[in-house]
């Protein structure tokens, strides 16, 4: 199996994004964060093949749809408190990338309100299905 080369994901993949997408999370090591949701924004990036991505029929059911992305990170925040934003980039990533049309995943997490002196903590991840 040979890893992934990003130009090749470039042309022969559509690159599907959900930007900016908002949730309360119950996240966090510190004391601090253990008592209340903050806010987490996620940006998700999913590569997947033209030849299973082009619609013939202009329907919803021939792509990957986005809810699917909205739903995998509802159903993950949902399941508990999470200790490390890396945790939670790699159960996201793990996850979407089962999806048998996404080759790849590009997810972030950023934690906006945890100091008042940057404007945001966070990780970021790419994760690839091993090549034949």
């Amino acid at each position: 199996m040979n890893p992934i080369d990003l130009a090749t994901l470039r042309q022969t993949c559509r690159k599907l994004f959900l930007r900016d997408h908002v949730v309360d999370v119950m996240i966090g090591a510190h004391d601090f964060e253990k008592t209340a949701p903050q806010r987490v924004i996620f940006n998700v990036e999913l590569f997947v093949p033209y030849a299973s991505s082009t619609p013939q029929a202009d329907e919803l059911t021939e792509v990957v749809d986005y809810d699917f992305v909205r739903e995998v990170i509802r159903r993950r925040v949902k399941s508990g408190h999470i200790t490390l934003q890396e945790t939670l980039c790699d159960d996201l990533a793990a996850e979407l990338l089962a999806h048998p049309q996404v080759v790849a995943v590009q997810l972030s997490s950023c934690k906006p309100d945890v100091y008042p002196d940057c404007a945001g903590v966070g990780v970021e991840v790419f994760r690839a299905k091993p090549q034949p």
